[in-house]
């Protein structure tokens, strides 16, 4: 097995960002689906932003990235949540 190249060093603080309907809990959502790969994860690094319709919403989590497998593990959640339309 080869390892994987990667402009990425790690640990690196890293941005995740997450799209989705203006939903009752959906910033809570991505955050605690974040935190299972990340559990030192603290509320306040979790920022969102209502899109200018105020239908969407965009959140940020900027964590500290451990590892490649550690970010496709969070992205590959992202992208088979129902709720998540887009994945950053």
């Amino acid at each position: 097995m080869t390892k994987q190249e990667t402009l990425l060093e790690f640990p690196c603080e890293f941005p995740i960002k997450a799209f989705g309907k203006h939903a009752g809990d959906f910033e809570e959502h991505i955050y605690t689906l974040i935190k299972q790969h990340v559990p030192e994860l603290e509320r306040s690094a979790i920022t969102a932003r209502d899109s200018r319709g105020g239908k969407y919403l965009a959140v940020t989590a900027n964590i500290t990235a451990r590892s490649q497998a550690q970010l496709d593990a969070i992205y590959g959640d992202l992208s088979d949540d129902d709720s998540v339309l887009m994945a950053l």
